[in-house]
């Protein structure tokens, strides 16, 4: 399924049924006095998380909601119904903007909330309530209200414990696919990995989710190569496992290749440098890697930095690196 992360729709409440100008008319009762009902409110539009969306795909398709409006009063005392609410679905992790405006209406953090965004109008009251001591017969009754209208911006923010950064072919989408179900393409070119893809790891009586993100590149937080589409997706992620492959060509220094994502991370919002993070060496069973672990590691040291070399395709340290990796989960909860 082709990840979704943004949308926007229009959605429109219903508006509120007329309240009835009506008389009792009865042979034997000739003063029956109003007897005109109110009208039913409008629909409201209401959104809910659903654990089991993903995307936003489907308001890609369809852009426009609009709930019942609500049913006119009658004569009889009779009340108009409620007109037809409308349930939005979205997946969780979805924030909801008010597009003119900017205002954020709605977040679903957890599956099973609800929020309504937009009120449907109120029912005009009929002329059973304008009666007085004066005027016993009134020929009033209010009209509905209109309903809510917008056009809103939906923004999806993936919910993962682990987030997997670092630079293009540094080896997350293998290190995901090993310690998860998930099946991210893995290739040997750049910006293999295009939108995130989640994964479920189990680590002996837990589990917690890991996503594999695009890989940054130098500039991202002003919106260079995937830019803000991979970083906005980071914010709700409890641990950085940074990866870094020492035999990059591109960056030949992994402490300079570390600081470089840093700066990035820093520069999109700056409480990112205060997540907990696992430094991982990737692709430690080639020759040519295995000889710069040790200059890595006391480069690494210096700045007081513990490194966890693996390799993902060999299962050779994942073991120790989801066992820190729970710890610091644990530590953050």
């Amino acid at each position: 399924m082709k990840f979704i992360d943004s949308a926007r729709i229009f959605v429109k409440a219903g508006d509120g049924g007329h309240g009835c100008i009506s008389f009792r008319r009865e042979k034997y009762v000739p003063r029956g006095g109003p007897n005109g009902g109110d009208g039913g409110r409008g629909g409201h539009i209401t959104f809910q998380s659903d654990e089991g969306l993903y995307t936003l795909l489907d308001l890609r398709y369809k852009k426009h909601f609009e709930a019942g409006r609500g049913e006119h009063g009658r004569g009889k005392d009779q009340y108009g119904h409620s007109g037809k609410d409308i349930i939005v679905r979205v997946p969780v992790g979805t924030l909801v903007h008010d597009d003119k405006t900017g205002y954020l209406l709605a977040e679903f953090d957890q599956s099973g909330q609800s929020v309504v965004i937009a009120q449907g109008g109120r029912g005009g009251r009929g002329n059973m309530h304008f009666a007085t001591s004066r005027n016993q017969a009134p020929r009033k009754a209010e009209d509905g209200g209109a309903g809510e209208t917008r056009w809103i911006r939906l923004e999806l923010k993936l919910l993962a414990d682990v987030g997997l950064i670092g630079f293009p072919n540094a080896g997350k989408s293998t290190l995901l696919s090993t310690i998860s179900a998930a099946r991210p393409k893995v290739a040997d070119y750049p910006f293999t990995t295009k939108n995130p893809v989640l994964g479920v790891v189990a680590y002996k009586d837990k589990s917690f989710t890991a996503a594999d993100m695009p890989g940054l590149i130098e500039g991202a937080s002003q919106g260079a190569g995937l830019g803000i589409q991979f970083l906005k997706h980071i914010e709700k992620t409890r641990v950085f496992l940074h990866l870094i492959d020492v035999n990059d060509p591109s960056h030949p220094d992994p402490l300079e290749a570390y600081h470089s994502i840093r700066h990035e991370l820093e520069s999109y919002n700056p409480e990112f440098l205060k997540r907990p993070e696992l430094i991982v060496l990737t692709k430690c069973d080639r020759p040519d890697i295995i000889e710069k672990i040790p200059e890595a590691k006391k480069v690494f040291k210096k700045i007081k930095k513990k490194v966890f070399p693996i390799s993902a395709a060999k299962h050779e340290g994942t073991e120790e690196l989801l066992r820190e990796t729970s710890k610091a989960l644990d530590n953050f909860r």
